[in-house]
């Protein structure tokens, strides 16, 4: 039976989880057990990748060993499996989405906001400076005076666990 190695197009399926086991990612469709996800407007409300929901089309995925399309370690437990083989790795925090930076959260006073804007707790949204620069954010407090703005992903600092299954060598 042939063996995965570096540069072969591969079909997987896989599950990212958090440590206290919510699921942020999946090819699974099943996987939609949060709250948000049982709405209709699951899109509209959190992003596909927030809830639960998986952040692309449900079914398994392709991708190529060695081309960074999840993570190196997701690439390195894919060599040397066999289709059908099942493998769990965990991605430090560093490694996946990054420690979570303090610095990334800013505190902006509401006159320096368009009038037309009226951020409220939890909302996402992308912020443009005077260079054109975006930057996403989430508003984490608001006040009649201010709005403070966290820029950090919102897996920051969350170790990931991806229990992945080859299903085939392409």
């Amino acid at each position: 039976m042939a063996l995965a190695k570096n540069g072969d197009k591969v079909k997987i399926d896989y599950t990212g989880k958090l440590e206290d086991g919510t699921i942020f990612d999946s090819t699974l469709e099943d996987l939609c057990d949060s709250d948000e996800c049982d709405s209709d407007d699951c899109d509209d409300e959190c992003g596909d990748d927030e809830c639960g929901c998986g952040g692309h089309d449900v079914g398994p995925m392709e991708l190529t060993i060695g081309e960074g399309e999840l993570f190196s370690q997701v690439d390195e437990a894919l060599i040397g499996m066999a289709p059908g083989d099942k493998k769990s790795v965990v991605i430090p925090a560093v490694d996946g989405f990054g420690e979570y930076d303090k610095d990334k959260v800013f505190t902006v006073p509401r006159s320096d906001l368009p009038d037309d804007m009226q951020p409220e707790v939890g909302d996402e949204m992308v912020l443009t400076n005077e260079d054109d620069e975006e930057l996403g954010v989430q508003v984490v407090e608001a006040t009649a005076d201010s709005v403070t703005f966290d820029s950090n992903h919102p897996l920051a600092g969350e170790e990931l666990t991806f229990e992945i299954t080859l299903l085939e060598i392409l």
